[in-house]
C-alpha cells in the first residue's frame, strides 16, 4: 500500500499506530500513543505520528535509517524529522514575535495577531553529474570522507538549469551544456529537495572553488574510483547510472 503524507492537528496516536520518535537526532520507532505526536500520514494502511521523545538507547541517525529501512518507511522518516524541525521553529512569529498557532486544516503555523502563516520549508537543490564523453567528474569537499558529484542550493530568481550551470562554473571553472533532468530525492538535512541532473562539460579547465572543495578530477570507466556515496543517494544513482551506460 505505500505511504501517503497527511497532517491533521487534532489527531492522537492510538494504540497499534506507528510512530518516529526522534531524541538528539536519533530515530527509534515506536508503536504505542506519546505525548505531542504530530500526525504525519499513513504508512501501509496504519496511521503514522512524528513526536520528541526521551533519549532512547537503540535509536539510529536518520542518514543509517535511510540507508536502512524500506524505502516507504524511510521517506516517511525524514518527512517526520522535517516536520518536528518547522513545529519546533516557528513557534513565535517571524514578523510580529507573537506566538504562533497550529492551523486546522493544513500544516502551517499561523500568527494570531498578523495573520502570517508559515508552511513547512523545501528549499531546492541541484544535484549534477558533470560528462566529458565517458569520463565523468567526481569532487572530495572540504573535510568529506567520500568523492560525489557537484551540487547546490537555487538562487532566487534562477531555473534549475540555470543553477546547474552557475554551481558547475563557480565550483570547478566548467562551463556545461546538455541540461537533462533525471530524478529527484527528498533530503531532510535539514528540510532539501534535490533535483538531479546530468550535464556535458563544453569548455573550461577544472579550477576548484577552495573554500568549497578539496579536490575535483575526472574518472574514466576503467579507473578505479575513490569512496563514493551510500547507494541510497541520489548521487550514487547518477554516477552507477552513468557507469552503467558506459
Amino acid at each position: 500500500m505505500g505511504w501517503s503524507p497527511g497532517y491533521d492537528v487534532a489527531r492522537r496516536p492510538a494504540p497499534g499506530d506507528r510512530v518516529f520518535g526522534f531524541a538528539e537526532g536519533r530515530l527509534v520507532l515506536l508503536d504505542e500513543p506519546v505525548d505531542g505526536a504530530i500526525y504525519v500520514g499513513d504508512l501501509d494502511g496504519r496511521a503514522a505520528f512524528a513526536a520528541r521523545v526521551e533519549v532512547v538507547g537503540d535509536g539510529i541517525g536518520l542518514r543509517e535509517a535511510l540507508a536502512t529501512l524500506p524505502e516507504d518507511e524511510a521517506v516517511l522518516a525524514g518527512r517526520a524529522s522535517q516536520l518536528l524541525d518547522w513545529d519546533r521553529d516557528h513557534r513565535f512569529c517571524g514578523r510580529c514575535g507573537t506566538p504562533t498557532e497550529p492551523a486546522a486544516l493544513e500544516a502551517a503555523r499561523r500568527c494570531p495577531s498578523c495573520g502570517l502563516s508559515v508552511y513547512p520549508r523545501i528549499s531546492p537543490a541541484v544535484i549534477m553529474l558533470v560528462a566529458r564523453g565517458d569520463e565523468l567528474l567526481l569532487a572530495q569537499r572540504v573535510g568529506g570522507a567520500f568523492w560525489s558529484v557537484l551540487a547546490g542550493f537555487v538562487e532566487p530568481g534562477e531555473t534549475l538549469e540555470q543553477a546547474v550551470a552557475r554551481e558547475v562554473r563557480e565550483e570547478v571553472g566548467l562551463d556545461v551544456d546538455d541540461v537533462r533532468y533525471v530524478a529527484s530525492q527528498p533530503w531532510p538535512f535539514p528540510g532539501q529537495l534535490m533535483v538531479a541532473f546530468t550535464a556535458e562539460c563544453r569548455a573550461g579547465e577544472l579550477c576548484v572553488q577552495e573554500s568549497e572543495l578539496a579536490r575535483a578530477q575526472w574518472f574514466g570507466p576503467a579507473d578505479e574510483l575513490p569512496p563514493i556515496p551510500q547507494p541510497f543517494t541520489i548521487a550514487r544513482r547518477l554516477i552507477d547510472d552513468f557507469l552503467a551506460r558506459r
